[in-house]
């Protein structure tokens, strides 16, 4: 005796089959399908990343600010008009917010730096606000803005925290000119420009350490060690994570050695780290924009260093 299949089974198997036929017409019709694309969303939706615990953080204003530079000021390569109109704005948004050029060298490129009083040797927290030059038209959600606006939040939250005497001066800057310019592939030779210029004009003696923000608001944010980032320094890190909330963000693995904006204060001893997910699957494409990244994020990592911050070493 032949048993025959539940109707449910039926149904399935009949809505395959017209599926199926859909795809295999659409594709003769050159339909474009975007599996990947797809796949990513679907993997994004199911990975949530961990709430903090804290909120000294405000990741709606970063999420604002980040969304700001990428719609407002759109491609904002070193130099760019666009580029220096952003740094009026993020002057402005700074604690004690200044800009300070880079030298004759650079004559069209400057740091927006900021400062919340302290003693020294001073904590510099930073990020590069310029972007890729190539492609044109590339506007940096996360490589540029993510670690832009979670360093100007931060320093309005410190501003605004409740700091032990003798806590160190902390200094929020903004680098110019990380991403080299188009008509150099010698990224060591072109690239760091605003980095290398404020080692430079500032002593080594006076800064403690230095925390390196930079492609930090993807919506699958993972940030293990960068191979080059300071192992102690790195130990507190993951430490404050995992006190507000978010450790598994931060997992005990080391990623490859980068050349970034933190190189130039480990090449004058000071200890430095760089929050880096290097693995963010749309770094230097068209396809880094603001629905990548997620405001979560942002506030993973906002409440960690803010919370490394505030807690006395």
């Amino acid at each position: 005796m032949t048993r025959r299949p539940p109707r449910l089974l039926v149904f399935a198997l009949v809505l395959q089959l017209v599926i199926g036929g859909a795809f295999v017409w659409m594709a003769s019709r050159d339909f474009d399908f975007d599996f990947n694309g797809a796949e990513e969303q679907a993997d994004a939706a199911q990975v949530q990343l961990p709430r903090p615990t804290r909120n000294r953080f405000d990741e709606k204003y970063a999420f604002a600010l980040l969304r700001r530079q990428v719609e407002r000021y759109g491609w904002r390569p070193a130099g760019s008009r666009a580029l220096r109109r952003l740094a009026e704005d993020l002057r402005a948004r700074l604690p004690a917010g200044r800009l300070e050029p880079l030298g004759p060298e650079h004559p069209r490129l400057q740091n927006v730096v900021g400062r919340v009083k302290g003693s020294l040797p001073a904590i510099v927290i930073g990020a590069h606000y310029d972007v890729e030059a190539r492609p044109k038209g590339f506007v940096g959600a996360n490589d540029g803005a993510s670690g832009t606006a979670t360093v100007v939040a931060l320093a309005r939250a410190m501003a605004r925290a409740r700091r032990p005497a003798g806590a160190p001066e902390l200094r929020f800057v903004l680098f110019d000119g990380e991403e080299e310019p188009a008509g150099c592939d010698d990224f060591a030779r072109c690239g760091l420009r605003g980095s290398r210029a404020y080692v430079r004009d500032h002593p080594a003696e006076d800064i403690r350490e230095m925390i390196l923000l930079d492609y930090v608001g993807a919506k699958r944010l993972r940030l293990p060690r960068e191979g080059s980032s300071d192992p102690e320094l790195w130990v507190r890190v993951r430490a404050a994570a995992r006190r507000v909330g978010v450790g598994r963000i931060f997992p005990s693995t080391t990623d490859v050695t980068l050349l970034d904006d933190h190189t130039p204060f480990l090449e004058q001893g000071i200890p430095a780290v760089d929050l880096i997910d290097w693995q963010y699957p749309h770094k230097d494409t068209l396809r880094d924009t603001v629905d990548k990244t997620s405001p979560r994020a942002l506030d993973a990592v906002g409440e960690t260093v803010a919370h490394l911050l505030l807690t006395p070493r």
